[in-house]
């Protein structure tokens, strides 16, 4: 009776998380369909003395060692000792670092992680954009304590583009509404005031923003209070109003502007405060000392 195949280890090395050198073994298992193997992952390996223990391993058994190692020095390492060992070894990431290298004339920066780091962003980012659509005009205020911005303002102010753009960058945005005549959200007022931030715009502006919205819905003819100018000009006058009466929420006048150029101003002052909180926190923390 014939014996069956051993079940073969692949051992994967990395400086990070070693995410990418397992998803190229898995792809590249897919062309041995008839093969066994299991695979074992050491992550953030930094040292010599790291290298050699999974080395020592590696020999006994005769594994398949992979690595994806960024600094050269470590790197070298590996290649060194699996050759003095008899160990089969593939580095994924080095030749390419040294075609990289080559084409961009420079060294590469050789930190490890980086990788991990950027999945993180971008992760944050998609978390963010999905929390703002489900958040838009309004919905969802149970959870308006979790945004990191609520933006306010009356109708066609330019809310919604400008919390897309600013979920982008991975900020948590809640858009919220204000219409005349109806009672404002009380958990509004119950969040930390830091987070909101107002929009308005000059009458002008707006006026023809919301003719030209009525002319596509294809309603010209019958613009009612929405786009009747003195309408317009007393809705506007109550949410500026609103807004003078509280002082912590900082008031962006967004005609004629980009939404890059306000969402700028407002990422540029969410980072001031952060600083501030933090050197506050530092303080404090100095005082307890």
């Amino acid at each position: 009776m014939a014996s069956l195949p051993r079940k073969l280890k692949i051992i994967i090395i990395s400086d990070g998380t070693g995410e990418t050198a397992t998803a190229i073994s898995r792809a590249i298992m897919t062309q041995f369909p008839d093969r066994e193997v299991y695979f074992t992952r050491f992550k953030n390996v930094r040292t010599t003395e790291q290298v050699d223990a999974i080395f020592t391993e590696a020999a006994i058994h005769h594994d398949l060692i992979i690595y994806t190692i960024v600094t050269s020095e470590l790197r070298d390492y590996i290649g060194d000792v699996a050759r003095n060992r008899h160990v089969r070894a593939l580095d994924l990431i080095g030749h390419a670092l040294t075609a990289f290298s080559n084409y961009f004339e420079q060294e590469p920066k050789s930190e490890p992680g980086l990788l991990h780091a950027v999945n993180d962003d971008y992760f944050k980012r998609v978390a963010a954009m999905e929390f703002t659509l489900n958040h838009d005009d309004g919905r969802n205020l149970e959870t308006l304590s979790l945004a990191d911005v609520v933006l306010i303002g009356i109708s066609r102010t330019g809310k919604t583009p400008l919390s897309v753009y600013l979920s982008q960058h991975g900020v948590k945005v809640v858009n919220v509404p204000l219409i005349k005549g109806t009672e404002i959200p009380e958990s509004l007022f119950q969040i930390d005031q830091r987070k909101i931030f107002a929009l308005t715009i000059n009458p002008d502006a707006l006026l023809e923003i919301r003719r030209k919205r009525l002319t596509t819905l294809g309603a010209s003819n019958h613009t009612g209070d929405y786009a009747e100018q003195s309408k317009v000009i007393e809705e506007l006058e109550w949410a500026n109003d609103l807004f003078s009466e509280n002082k912590r929420w900082p008031i962006f006048n967004v005609t004629d502007k980009a939404i890059e150029e306000t969402a700028s101003e407002i990422l540029r002052l969410l980072n001031m405060r952060k600083n501030n909180i933090f050197k506050q926190s530092k303080r404090n923390e100095e005082r307890e000392d």
